[in-house]
C-alpha cells in the first residue's frame, strides 16, 4: 500500500470510527472506540515502520488521559477538551520554538518541503497561530451546541479545515520554495 495512503488511513481511521460509534451507540462507546482505535492505530504503525510520530504519540497519550477521565467520571466534558488542549500544545510548542529558533514544524515537513529559513519561519507561525485558533475554535464549539454538533465538527469540520489551511499555503510554499540556482 502506498505509505502516504496508509498514514491517512491510521490518522483518519480512529476518528471515522469515532463518529460511527457516535452515531450508533452515543459518546461513552464512541469514546471507548476511538481509544482502543488510536492504540491500534500506533501498533499497527509501529510493526510497519518501526517508530512513532511525534503528533500521533502525543495525540493518543491525550486521548487515552481524556479519553479514560470521560468513561471513569462518566463525563463527556473531559473528551471534548482534549482536542483544545492537544491544538494548544501544537500551537505553543510551534510559536515558544520559534521565539527559541527550533523550527519544529520543519522535522514534520522537512521531506516533503524545501523551504528558505524565512519560509520555515513563516510557516511555523503560521501553523502555530492556526493551532490556537482551532483550539479556540473548538472550545466555542464544545461549549454551545450539542455533542452531536460538536462532535461532526470535531471529525469533518476539522478536518476540512485543516485541509485548507494546509491548501491555503500553496502559494506562500511556492514563494519560499529553497531554489539553490537563484
Amino acid at each position: 500500500m502506498n505509505p502516504q495512503l496508509r498514514r491517512l488511513l491510521l490518522d483518519l481511521g480512529p476518528l471515522i470510527l469515532f463518529f460511527a460509534a457516535f452515531q450508533y451507540a452515543g459518546i461513552f462507546t464512541a469514546t471507548g472506540v476511538f481509544m482502543i482505535a488510536i492504540l491500534t492505530s500506533l501498533a499497527i504503525s509501529w510493526r510497519l515502520e518501526k517508530k512513532l510520530s511525534p503528533i500521533p504519540l502525543v495525540t493518543a497519550v491525550l486521548v487515552m488521559i481524556f479519553g479514560g477521565l470521560t468513561l471513569y467520571l462518566h463525563n463527556d466534558v473531559f473528551i471534548k477538551v482534549k482536542l483544545t488542549i492537544l491544538y494548544t500544545i501544537f500551537g505553543a510548542t510551534l510559536l515558544v520554538g520559534l521565539r527559541f529558533n527550533r523550527l519544529f514544524i520543519k522535522y514534520v515537513f522537512a521531506d516533503a518541503f524545501d523551504l528558505t529559513e524565512k519560509g520555515w519561519r513563516g510557516l511555523t507561525l503560521r501553523w502555530g497561530i492556526f493551532f490556537l485558533t482551532l483550539a479556540a475554535l473548538n472550545e466555542a464549539v464544545w461549549r454551545n451546541t450539542t455533542t452531536a454538533t460538536w462532535v461532526s465538527f470535531k471529525v469533518w469540520g476539522i478536518i476540512g479545515l485543516i485541509f485548507l489551511f494546509a491548501l491555503a499555503q500553496t502559494p506562500f510554499l511556492l514563494k519560499h520554495h529553497n531554489d539553490p540556482e537563484h
